[in-house]
């Protein structure tokens, strides 16, 4: 049973690692930038009110994308069910990757002013990429398994990743047919 799931599973169109990771530092830094106007407790309530917006709120309304899963051709879909997942779901999941990211970005403000601190501070967010590295299959971070989801590719998107390798290759183009002609 579990080997017939999982290759049914394989089918699915699973968003590539690093895209994920684009679309959720994408999120992380417009987030990061707005809570960074205040500090203290504010900032912790700003961040969440922001995560819980962007991560759960906009994914729900808009087909299972947030701004980075939209800038980069993903969506999160509930395994079992093949569809959108439910608030519950998408709140399980994103606090946990809002609690690992909120530790990050008050690791990455004291930066490395205390290493340590920062180490572990930073720790819970390279944990959930690293689980996501290991799995096999689905490739499936803490937080998706938790929650049940999985991030796939999508055909609705801007593709920001792709329209950056476009420019970054014609730039490269251009640069050297302008070195060919001296």
């Amino acid at each position: 049973m579990y080997d017939d799931d999982q290759r049914r599973d394989r089918r699915l169109p699973l968003a590539p690692l690093e895209r994920r990771g684009y679309g959720y530092l994408l999120d992380f830094v417009v987030i990061w930038l707005f809570s960074s106007l205040a500090t203290g407790w504010v900032q912790l309530l700003i961040f969440l009110v922001g995560w819980f917006a962007l991560r759960v709120v906009l994914v729900s309304a808009n087909q299972g994308q947030s701004l980075g899963g939209w800038a980069f051709d993903t969506r999160v879909v509930h395994l079992k069910m093949k569809r959108l997942p439910g608030i519950l779901e998408l709140s399980q999941r994103e606090g946990i990757l809002g609690a690992a990211s909120y530790l990050a970005m008050v690791g990455l403000n004291i930066n490395f002013a205390n290493g340590v601190s920062f180490l572990l501070l930073v720790a819970p967010l390279f944990g959930d990429l690293i689980w996501a590295i290991a799995e096999d299959g689905l490739g499936q971070a803490f937080h998706d398994r938790v929650a049940g989801t999985v991030v796939l590719s999508s055909r609705r998107g801007f593709s920001l990743d792709l329209r950056l390798k476009k420019f970054w290759f014609d730039l490269k183009k251009q640069w050297d047919n302008r070195q060919r002609r001296r």
